[in-house]
C-alpha cells in the first residue's frame, strides 16, 4: 500500500493530521493510539502496514 492510500483510509476512519516530524505523518483520533505513518517510501513494508493498521483497530 501506498502511503498516501493509508493516509486515506485514516482520514476516512476520523483520524486526523497532526504534525508531520521529517518524513513520518503523525495522526491522531481521541481515544486511540498516535499514529505513525512514514510518508519517505514508495510501498509501506507489509509487517509496518500490518502494525499500523492494528494499532489504528482497522484490523
Amino acid at each position: 500500500m501506498k502511503p498516501r492510500e493509508l493516509v486515506n483510509l485514516l482520514e476516512s476512519n476520523g483520524y486526523i493530521f497532526a504534525r508531520q516530524s521529517g518524513s513520518h505523518a503523525i495522526f491522531k483520533k481521541p481515544g486511540r493510539r498516535i499514529i505513525v505513518v512514514p510518508i519517505h517510501s514508495r510501498d509501506i513494508p507489509q509487517g509496518t502496514l500490518e502494525g499500523i493498521l492494528k494499532d489504528a483497530g482497522l484490523k
